[in-house]
């Protein structure tokens, strides 16, 4: 029985992540036009994107190339961005998950600082792990965007080096160039006390 690469609706105390679909777009438009000052180093759709960005995603999905989410607020019910589940790469014979990357992450301004981030890669790592027995996740960023590396550190993730024009450049006004990628992972062995870490964080708040 071959791995089935799809995300099941995950429920913290700040953040619920539902599987991303075009009942989100209208929440997502309005979450893309908050203040953008943030998205110096990544593409977020602007408003009147938003069902071609749905498109893509459920395209990618459809392919089995990713697991999208829209972020849900607990607190408001709306939806104030996306992250996913991309790029899983399976043990031979193809029936187990041996890594998989977290990416593809936006949120609106004002969700950003609210511990929603912190909340979501905890319940995507606590999934990828104790549900699919990934032996590894791994996290990249662009390597000039300083404000993600730290994010990226502080959720007890590893630096593992900068892979030079490893991947297309998605910072604005940067269409065809390519980007040098900070890379991160978590392992299994480390999983347990990243856990700790977290849910200290999270309690915290």
């Amino acid at each position: 029985m071959s791995f089935l690469f799809s995300g099941p609706v995950l429920a913290g105390d700040r953040v619920r992540l539902e599987p991303l679909g075009h009942g989100h777009a209208a929440d997502l438009a309005a979450a893309a036009e908050e203040e953008r000052a943030s998205y110096g180093w990544t593409w977020v759709p602007r408003a009147h994107e938003i069902d071609a960005y749905l498109d893509e995603q459920l395209g990618r999905a459809a392919a089995g190339l990713l697991a999208p989410y829209a972020q849900i607020a607990v607190a408001s019910g709306r939806a104030v961005g996306v992250t996913a589940f991309w790029e899983p790469r399976l043990w031979p014979g193809g029936d187990r998950l041996m890594a998989v990357e977290i990416g593809f992450t936006w949120l609106a301004a004002s969700a950003q600082g609210t511990g929603i981030n912190t909340e979501a890669k905890y319940l995507l790592f606590r999934h990828a792990f104790e549900t699919w027995g990934a032996a590894r996740v791994d996290l990249k960023t662009d390597a000039r965007n300083g404000r993600s590396r730290a994010a990226i550190a502080g959720l007890g993730a590893q630096f593992e080096g900068v892979l030079r024009q490893w991947s297309k450049s998605w910072a604005p006004g940067e269409d065809g160039l390519l980007r040098d990628s900070a890379m991160f992972s978590v392992i299994a062995a480390e999983w347990p006390a990243c856990r700790t870490h977290l849910e200290k964080r999270l309690a915290r708040r």
